[in-house]
C-alpha cells in the first residue's frame, strides 16, 4: 500500500463510506491523509481503481472500528471525500429490519429518512466559526428527497441483475446509538410504517446534499429489530455475523454500481445545485 501526505491530493470520482472489507483486496491502493476545517475524518482515505473509476474508500468507524456512531466526525468525512474530487458517494450500512419480510440478508435501498439522533453536527452552514476561522452563512437546503435518484436506480438495477432482489424504497430511521433500541422503541418505529433502523445514515445524507454530492444509501438488514419483543433482543455479535456473511455480496454490488454511475460532469439530478443561489460564505471543496 502506498502512503501519501496531506499535500497535493490525487483526484477521484466516487467515494465509498464503509469498512476495510470493501477495498482490502484491491491492488495499488494509496493511503491518503486529508485535513479538513472540521478536524480529522474517521481515517485516511484509501484510493484505488474499480471498474476503471478512481474511488476513495473511507472506513466510517475507523480501520479499527474504534468510533461509535455518535462520535463519528461526519462533517470531516464528507468534506474529505469532496476535497479529493468525489462527487458521488455510496454509503452502505448495517440496519435492523422493522417488517417481517425484511429479514437478515435483505438489501434495501431507501428513498426516505427519519432523523432521531440527538447530538450530531449536521450542517456546514450553521453560522459558527470553523477551525480555520472562516464563518459560514446560514443556508437552508431542500431535503424532501434525501437520496440521489440516479444512484438509487443504479444500485437497485445492479443488485437485481446480480441475483439479489433489492427492495426499492423504504424509510430508514436513524437513531443515536451506540445502544440498540428498547422493545418499546423498536415496536414504535415499526408502528410508524418505517422500514429499517440504523445508526449512521444521518447526517451523512444531508451533509452530502449541502456539498452538492450525489448520495446513495444501501442498507443491509442484519437482524429483525422489531422482533426484539421476544428473546433477549438484538446482539452486536448477531449483527457482525450476518454482515460478515454478506460483505462479499455487498462488495460485488458496490463495485458493479461504481461502473454504472454517470461521469461527474454529466450529472443532472436534484443533488447538483442544492444551494439554489444562496451564498455559503465559505469556499466549498
Amino acid at each position: 500500500m502506498v502512503e501519501s501526505s496531506s499535500g497535493t491530493q490525487p483526484q477521484v470520482e466516487i467515494g465509498v463510506i464503509g469498512g476495510s472489507g470493501f477495498y482490502s483486496f484491491l491492488d495499488d491502493v494509496m493511503e491518503v491523509t486529508v485535513e479538513t476545517p472540521y478536524g480529522p475524518p474517521s481515517d485516511s482515505l484509501f484510493i484505488g481503481e474499480v471498474a476503471g473509476r478512481r474511488v476513495a474508500f473511507l472506513p466510517r468507524h475507523g480501520r479499527k472500528h474504534h468510533l461509535p456512531p455518535h462520535k463519528i466526525n461526519y462533517r470531516a468525512n464528507l468534506w474529505a471525500l469532496a476535497s479529493v474530487g468525489a462527487r458521488q458517494v455510496l454509503g452502505p450500512c448495517a440496519v435492523g429490519g422493522l417488517r417481517a419480510q425484511y429479514g437478515p440478508g435483505t438489501l434495501l435501498v431507501p428513498d426516505q429518512l427519519i432523523d432521531r439522533t440527538k447530538s450530531r453536527a449536521q450542517s456546514y452552514f450553521d453560522g459558527m466559526a470553523r477551525l480555520d476561522g472562516e464563518v459560514p452563512n446560514v443556508v437552508h437546503v431542500t431535503f424532501a428527497d434525501p437520496y440521489c435518484p440516479v444512484g438509487r436506480q443504479a444500485a437497485i438495477d445492479t443488485a437485481r441483475a446480480g441475483g439479489w432482489e433489492a427492495v426499492d424504497g423504504g424509510t430508514l430511521v436513524v437513531v443515536e446509538g451506540p445502544r440498540f433500541s428498547t422493545r418499546a422503541e423498536s415496536l414504535w418505529h415499526a408502528a410508524q410504517g418505517w422500514s429499517v433502523v440504523g445508526m449512521t445514515g444521518h447526517p451523512e445524507a444531508v451533509l452530502a446534499r449541502e456539498l452538492g454530492l450525489c448520495y446513495t444509501s444501501l442498507t443491509l438488514v442484519t437482524d429483525l429489530d422489531a422482533g426484539a419483543d421476544t428473546g433477549e433482543g438484538v446482539s452486536h455479535e448477531e449483527v457482525l455475523e450476518v454482515f460478515a456473511a454478506n460483505v462479499g455480496r455487498m462488495r460485488d454490488v458496490l463495485f458493479d454500481v461504481i461502473g454504472t454511475l454517470p461521469a461527474n460532469d454529466s450529472r443532472d439530478c436534484l443533488c447538483v445545485n442544492p444551494l439554489g443561489g444562496q451564498e455559503p460564505g465559505i469556499t466549498l471543496p
